[in-house]
C-alpha cells in the first residue's frame, strides 16, 4: 500500500453494512475502530469499541442487529499472519466460561482478508489492553494454567479467570483443585494490592 492509500484508508468511512451493525447495537457508544475486507468478497472484519464483529457482505440491513460480537475480554489470542499484498489471515481465539472462574478456549476462528488497513495493530491494542496480569502456572503431575486477570467493561475490578492448556485437566479433581488455589491465591494478591 503506497502513501496516498494509506492517506485515503486512515480518512475513509467504514462500509455501509459495517456502520449499520454498530448503529443497530444495544451499546449507543459503540463506534468502528478498523476494519478489513475479507477475501472473495465475503464481507469485513470489524473492530468496535465492544470487540470484533464478522459482518457478512449479504446482510440484509434489518438483520444487522443479529451480527455477534466478540468482546475483547474473551479473546484467547489473535495471530496476524500478512501476506505482503496488504492483506493476511487472522487466527483469533475466544474464551467461553464454563464455570465461575474458570473459562476454556474455544475453536479458532480463521478470518482471511483481502485488505486489512489499520485492523491488527487496533486488535492487538484492544486485545492486550484488556489483560492487565497473566502468567502460566504448572499443575500437580502434569499439565498448566494460565491464570489470568483482565479489564471487563462495566466493572470496576478486574476479573480473575483460569484456562487450562488442557480441557481433559478440567475434569481431574486434583487438577481442579490446584487451579482453584492458585486462583484463590492470585485473587487475593491482587486485592492487596
Amino acid at each position: 500500500m503506497n502513501l496516498l492509500d494509506a492517506v485515503r484508508r486512515r480518512f475513509a468511512r467504514p462500509p455501509e453494512l459495517v456502520r449499520a451493525v454498530v448503529v443497530a447495537s444495544a451499546d449507543p457508544d459503540e463506534r468502528v475502530l478498523a476494519w478489513g475486507t475479507l477475501v472473495r468478497d465475503q464481507g469485513w472484519l470489524a473492530a468496535t469499541s465492544r470487540g470484533l464483529r464478522r459482518v457478512p457482505a449479504d446482510l440484509s440491513l434489518t438483520e444487522a442487529g443479529d451480527v455477534g460480537v466478540l468482546p475483547w475480554h474473551e479473546v484467547a489470542s489473535a495471530r496476524w499472519t500478512a501476506t505482503g499484498d496488504g492483506g493476511g489471515r487472522f487466527e483469533v481465539t475466544p474464551l467461553t466460561e464454563v464455570e465461575p472462574g474458570v473459562q476454556a478456549r474455544l475453536p479458532v476462528e480463521r478470518h482471511a482478508l483481502s485488505d486489512a488497513g489499520d485492523l491488527p495493530a487496533v486488535v492487538r491494542r484492544r486485545v492486550d489492553q484488556t489483560v492487565v496480569a497473566s502468567r502460566r502456572t504448572p499443575l500437580p503431575g502434569r499439565g498448566e494454567v494460565v491464570l489470568v486477570a483482565r479489564r471487563v467493561p462495566g466493572q470496576a475490578e478486574r476479573e480473575w479467570t483460569v484456562v487450562f492448556d488442557d480441557d481433559a485437566d478440567r475434569s481431574d479433581p486434583v487438577a481442579r483443585d490446584a487451579a482453584r488455589q492458585k486462583l484463590a491465591e492470585a485473587v487475593a494478591a491482587d486485592q492487596v494490592i
